[in-house]
């Protein structure tokens, strides 16, 4: 079982930078590959980004590419999102998923490919 717990979310004007951590309480973690997804009020939850077990291979969407980097410390089970550039379109509760996967460079968009979520952080981003 994985369990994961998000923070660092919260209020920031827009142009501004936030850094989201997703915390796993596991001993496999360097087994995971791991996303990040959002959702906005009356939204669906959306893909934001994802990075392979190794940590060498990342995937972004469009919305956020150039602005936002996924990362992780495998030593500490611990992954993070640093968001630059904030503008008020990227509010939402943001989420951190796994998945077990046995490809150490691949990574996943897809929601229904990842078996476990976080609670979510809100991050608010104020014009």
């Amino acid at each position: 079982q994985v369990q994961l717990v998000e923070s660092g979310g919260g209020l920031v004007q827009a142009g501004g930078s936030v850094r989201l951590s997703c915390a796993a309480s596991t001993r496999t973690f360097s087994s995971l590959g791991m996303g990040w997804f959002r959702q906005a009020p009356g939204k669906e939850r959306e893909f934001v980004a994802a990075v392979s077990r190794s940590g060498d291979q990342t995937n972004y969407a469009v919305s956020v590419k150039g602005r936002f980097t996924i990362s992780r410390d495998n030593a500490k089970n611990t992954l993070y999102l640093q968001m630059n550039s904030l503008k008020p379109e990227d509010t939402a509760v943001y989420f951190c998923a796994a998945r077990f996967t046995t490809s150490a460079t691949g990574y996943s968009s897809l929601l229904s490919h990842y078996a476990y979520w976080g609670q979510g952080t809100q991050v608010t981003v104020s014009s």
